[in-house]
C-alpha cells in the first residue's frame, strides 16, 4: 500500500514538474486538429489534392501565431479543475485575436486568392470548442470520478441559495476533505421554489426544514446568509433545533472575497446572532490620533480593554500602557502583542486606578497622550451588595484618573459606559452616571478633551450570560433567566471596541457618545439558541429555570435620558447627547461625602447618596 502510494506521488510530481511542457504540446495538438477538420468539414472529409499544400505552407504559421496569443491570454497556466464562464470568455478572445491574426498573415504567405475563406470562421469555432472541451472535460472527470476517500460524508443542507451559499458548494464539490455531500437548499425566495443550483435542488423555505432534515436524513445544516440581520439568523437557528443536527454558519462574504477567510463553514457563535452589519470606520481618523502616540488603557486585561488594545496596538501607537488589576490577563495581553507587534514598545502596570501614588507616578513618567478608562466593575447584582467597593472603584477612582489626566495634559480621555447609566435604579448604574458626570463638568474648564462612550452588553465577554449559559448548559442544566421577557442591548466586542475608537476621533471635548446598539434582544431567545446549538431540545433535553428579576434589574434597559436628544454624528452608529451643565462645587462636595462613607463603610448611607447625587443634579 505504501509502495502504490509512493508510486502515485511520483507520478503526481512528474506531471507537475512538466506541466506547463505537456499543456503546450495538447494546445499545439489541439490547434492542428482544429484547423485539419476545418478542411475537411469544409470539404465534406474529402479535400482536394490541391488544399493538401496550402494546408502543409499555412499550418506552421497558424502554429506560431496561436500559440503566442494563447500565451498571451494566459491560456497555458490555469488550473483546468476550476474553469468557468469567465476562462471561457478569455478563451473566445484568444481564439479571434489569433484567427484574426491568420488572416492577416494568410494574405502575405498564400494571398486570400484561392484559399477558402470559410475556413477561418470554422477554424475558429472548432478550434474554441475544442480548447475550451478539454477543460471542461478535465474538470467533468475530476468531479465525476474521484477516488474514494476514507472521510465519513457528512450530508448537508445549505440554508440560502445566494452567492455565500453556491461559494459553500462549489467548495464542497472542490475539496473532498471537507467530507460534505450538499443534499439541498433552503430559501424563502418563491422566485426560486424547485428550481436547481448547479444541480442541487431547492427544496423548500426555512419553515420546511424540520420536515427536510427528516425526509432528506440531514447531518448539518450550514447557514450561508452573511447579510442577514439577528432577527433572521435567529429565526432560522429556532427552526434548527433538532438532535444530533449541527448547526454551521459561514462568515462575512466580503472576508471570503477579499481572501481574509477560507470558504470553510464554522460553528454558530454567540455574536452570529446579533447578525449585525460590520463595522465600517475610518481608519486614517482614528490613526490620526493614535499612530505614533503614547497610549494608556485601564483595564486593559477585561474582555473590552483587550480589544481596544488589540484594534489600538494594530494602528503603532508610540507606546500602549496596559494597566490592570489582573496580572494573569496582563501577562497573555503582552506575551500575544510582543510577538505580533514586535516594534510596539509596550509596557505594563499592576495596579489600581484608586491608587493615588500609582496614577502619579505612571502619568509623570510615561505621559500618555491619550487614556481609554476601561476598568469598571460591571456585576449590577454583586454592586447591590458591595455598594462601597462600586463607590470607590467606578466613581473615586473614575475621578483620580480624570484629574490625573487634566493635571498631566492629556490630548484626549475616553470614559466607557453603559446603558445602565440611563435612569439608573441600581448601584452600578448610578455609579456610571456621577461618573460621567464628574467626567462632563472638568471638561468645562480643562484643555484635554474628555468623552465619554455609552452601550450595552457585550456578547460573550466574560461579565455577560452566554459564558453563564454555555457554562449551564456543559453542566447538563438548568438554563437559569431572570425572567421571560427580560431583554438587553447587545453587540459584538470587536464593534463595540472600532465604535469607542472612532467616538474618540470624532469628540471635540465635554460628548456622551452613544453607539447604535440595534435592536434589544431578549436573554430567553438567546438562551434558546444557545441550547439548540449545543444539539439540546429545550424543555425536553435542557430544563429552564426563571429565578426572577435580581436587585437592581430592570426588564429593559435605556441608552438615552428621558430629556436627553441623541444628535446623528458623520458616523452613522455613534450619536450624540446634547451637553450638560452641573454645580460643580455641589458635585465636588458630594463625591467627597461619599469618599468618607466609603472609608466608614455606611453601606445603606452610600446607596442614599448615590441617589441624593443623581436627582440633585438637572440638566439645563
Amino acid at each position: 500500500m505504501i509502495q502504490g502510494d509512493a508510486k502515485k506521488m511520483n507520478y503526481k510530481a512528474l506531471i507537475l514538474k512538466y506541466r506547463k511542457a505537456v499543456i503546450l504540446v495538447v494546445h499545439l495538438l489541439l490547434i492542428i486538429a482544429a484547423y485539419m477538420l476545418s478542411f475537411l468539414l469544409r470539404f465534406d472529409y474529402r479535400v482536394p489534392r490541391e488544399y493538401v499544400r496550402t494546408i502543409i505552407t499555412t499550418l506552421p504559421a497558424l502554429i506560431l501565431i496561436k500559440l503566442i496569443i494563447f500565451n498571451h491570454f494566459g491560456l497555458f497556466t490555469g488550473l483546468w479543475r476550476y474553469v468557468n464562464v469567465d476562462d471561457t470568455w478569455k478563451i473566445i478572445k484568444a481564439s479571434f485575436f489569433s484567427t484574426l491574426a491568420f488572416i492577416i498573415g494568410v494574405m502575405f504567405i498564400h494571398n486570400t486568392y484561392g484559399y477558402p475563406r470559410s475556413i477561418f470562421l470554422l477554424d475558429w469555432i472548432v478550434c474554441t470548442g475544442l480548447v475550451t472541451g478539454v477543460r471542461f472535460a478535465t474538470r467533468l472527470f475530476r468531479e465525476k470520478f474521484k477516488p474514494a476517500r476514507s472521510i465519513k460524508t457528512q450530508r448537508v443542507l445549505i440554508v440560502g441559495a445566494g452567492e455565500a451559499g453556491v461559494l459553500v458548494l462549489r467548495e464542497s464539490k472542490h475539496n473532498p476533505a471537507l467530507g460534505m455531500k450538499v443534499v439541498g437548499f433552503i430559501d424563502d425566495s418563491p422566485v426560486k421554489k424547485k428550481l436547481h443550483v448547479q444541480g442541487v435542488k431547492i427544496l423548500g423555505a426555512r419553515k420546511d426544514i424540520p420536515s427536510i432534515v427528516e425526509e432528506k436524513n440531514i447531518d448539518e445544516i450550514i447557514i450561508a446568509i452573511p447579510s442577514a440581520k439577528g432577527e433572521t439568523i435567529r429565526e432560522i437557528i429556532s427552526y434548527c433545533q433538532i438532535p444530533e443536527v449541527k448547526v454551521k454558519i459561514v462568515p462575512g462574504l466580503n472576508k471570503i472575497l477579499n481572501g481574509d477567510l477560507e470558504i470553510k463553514p464554522r460553528d454558530v457563535r454567540s455574536e452570529d446572532l446579533l447578525g449585525r452589519e460590520t463595522v465600517n470606520i475610518n481608519k486614517q481618523e482614528i490613526a490620526s490620533y493614535i499612530k505614533d502616540k503614547k497610549i494608556l488603557v485601564t483595564g486593559a486585561g477585561g474582555s473590552i480593554g483587550s480589544e481596544l488594545c488589540r484594534q489600538i496596538i494594530s494602528l503603532y501607537p508610540k507606546e500602549i500602557i496596559l494597566f490592570d488589576h489582573n496580572e494573569n490577563d496582563v501577562y497573555f495581553l503582552l506575551i500575544e502583542f510582543k510577538t505580533k507587534y514586535p516594534k510596539v514598545k509596550i509596557k505594563t502596570v499592576i495596579g489600581d486606578i484608586k491608587d493615588i501614588g500609582l496614577l502619579k507616578r505612571v502619568f509623570s513618567s510615561n505621559r500618555p497622550q491619550v487614556v481609554f478608562h476601561a476598568a469598571a466593575h460591571k456585576h449590577v447584582p454583586l454592586l447591590e451588595d458591595n455598594p462601597a467597593a462600586a463607590v470607590k472603584n467606578n466613581i473615586i477612582g473614575s475621578r483620580n484618573l480624570i484629574y490625573a489626566s487634566n493635571h498631566y495634559g492629556v490630548e484626549k480621555f475616553v470614559l466607557i459606559s453603559t446603558d445602565k447609566a440611563v435612569n439608573p435604579i441600581n448601584v452600578m448604574g448610578m455609579s456610571k452616571r456621577i461618573a460621567e458626570m464628574i467626567l462632563q463638568a472638568k471638561s468645562k474648564d480643562s484643555k484635554t478633551k474628555f468623552m465619554a462612550v455609552r452601550f450595552g452588553n457585550v456578547i460573550g465577554s466574560s461579565g455577560s450570560v452566554v459564558p453563564l449559559f454555555k457554562r449551564q448548559i456543559e453542566e447538563g442544566g438548568p438554563v437559569t433567566i431572570t425572567h421571560p421577557d427580560t431583554e438587553r442591548y447587545f453587540m459584538s466586542v470587536t464593534e463595540a471596541a472600532l465604535l469607542v475608537l472612532q467616538a474618540g476621533a470624532i469628540g471635540k471635548g465635554g460628548e456622551l457618545f452613544i453607539l447604535d446598539m440595534g435592536e434589544q434582544i431578549k436573554i430567553f431567545d438567546i438562551a434558546k439558541n444557545l441550547i439548540a446549538l449545543s444539539g439540546f431540545t429545550i424543555h425536553k433535553d435542557m430544563a429552564v429555570k426563571f429565578i426572577g428579576l435580581r436587585p437592581g434589574e430592570k426588564i429593559s434597559e435605556e441608552l438615552l435620558l428621558d430629556r436627553e436628544k441623541d444628535k446623528v454624528t458623520k458616523h452613522n452608529k455613534i450619536f450624540v447627547s446634547q451637553s450638560e451643565e452641573f454645580n460643580r462645587i455641589k458635585l465636588h462636595s458630594q463625591i467627597k461625602e461619599l469618599e468618607k462613607l466609603c472609608k466608614l463603610m455606611r453601606e445603606d448611607e452610600i446607596v442614599e447618596n448615590l441617589k441624593e447625587i443623581i436627582s440633585s443634579h438637572s440638566l439645563f
